[in-house]
């Protein structure tokens, strides 16, 4: 609100959504719905990414646009459908924003450029930063993006090659354009072995500690089985947690990942110990995203259990999300001091 985007942000804007669009279109996914500015969010370095892929509804057949009208592809109005080309026309409007800095309807903006008037287009908050026959190279890729009929328009590897060498400061990273604050980093004071090991990512040491913890975070849960465990269904339930757990234990990790999942679709109550058990599988298996997921569950059975917390650290770290890693390594410490500073009373 009080610092407009600087030029050199606005062109990596342009850039980083062609990026996105081009690998969707190569993942045969040629259509994202209703791209306008709204959808763009930043990530934590302050890079922006396309948003919503999963939220838009009809996707596949090509019927479903919620933006104002004034700003929908001509074939939607004429049709109800949108095509791959769509997607170009949507994409001249981002870039009509991002030159102008308002939200100005693609008839407007092609009557200003028609009329020589590209000049006008441009955000006045922009001066000086821009070199004029860039920012007339933009104005032209938007005016090729918005031709009404979609033949007419450029494909997404076009964009890509027009809008890279507008790009002048490739190398400076976008938290540092748009003057962001760095978050501080805060160590705890004191970690737990296991909290010691997950900051240091030594995977070995964190299997050690779990093999050591066991289930005893989960009162009542072995108790629970042993009333039933004639019933062949409950059977089943301890020979597959023995199973996984042997595997667990020799370090046959893609085993263990087998029969803890086939474990989780057996039992009717989820088990934290069996969440974070699998999800160390995952990391040691080179799947930190699963593993990610299996540690979020783990908390989702225990709310407030350092393990999942520093689960969710080390999946983190190794996703690369350094500053959320950080958090949660911060909350399971912090978690483990409070139930340390509850037994002492």
């Amino acid at each position: 609100e009080k610092q407009p985007l600087p030029w050199e942000m606005r062109v990596r804007v342009a850039y980083y959504i062609a990026q996105a669009l081009d690998h969707c279109n190569t993942e045969n996914r040629k259509i994202y719905h209703d791209l306008n500015a709204y959808r763009v969010l930043f990530d934590e370095d302050g890079d922006p990414c396309p948003s919503s892929f999963g939220l838009i509804k009809n996707s596949r057949d090509g019927k479903s646009y919620s933006t104002n009208l004034a700003y929908t592809p001509p074939e939607f109005l004429r049709t109800g459908r949108v095509i791959p080309e769509s997607l170009i026309y949507s994409y001249g409007t981002v870039l009509v924003d991002l030159l102008s800095g308002k939200h100005i309807p693609p008839s407007h903006a092609l009557d200003m450029i028609r009329g020589k008037n590209a000049l006008l287009l441009m955000d006045s908050s922009l001066e000086g930063q821009y070199a004029s026959d860039d920012a007339t190279k933009m104005v032209e890729i938007a005016s090729k993006c918005l031709q009404y009929e979609a033949r007419d328009r450029p494909d997404i590897i076009f964009l890509l090659t027009a809008v890279a060498p507008l790009q002048k400061q490739k190398e400076v990273a976008s938290c540092i354009l748009m003057a962001l604050p760095k978050n501080s980093v805060v160590v705890p004071r004191s970690l737990s072995p296991l909290g010691k090991a997950c900051a240091q990512m030594d995977l070995t040491s964190v299997h050690d500690i779990l093999l050591k913890t066991g289930y005893k975070d989960e009162e009542g849960a072995e108790i629970e089985l042993s009333f039933q465990e004639w019933t062949p269904q409950v059977q089943q339930i301890i020979n597959t947690k023995k199973f996984g757990d042997l595997a667990f234990r020799d370090k046959n990790f893609k085993s263990a990942i087998e029969y803890y999942s086939k474990l989780v679709s057996l039992m009717s109550v989820p088990s934290a110990t069996i969440f974070a058990q699998r999800s160390l599988s995952y990391l040691l298996n080179g799947q930190s995203e699963l593993a990610l997921r299996d540690s979020m569950q783990a908390q989702v059975c225990i709310p407030k259990w350092p393990i999942a917390f520093y689960l969710q650290a080390l999946a983190l770290s190794k996703l690369g999300m350094e500053s959320d890693a950080q958090d949660m390594l911060n909350d399971g410490a912090a978690l483990e001091t409070k139930k340390q500073n509850s037994w002492r009373t």
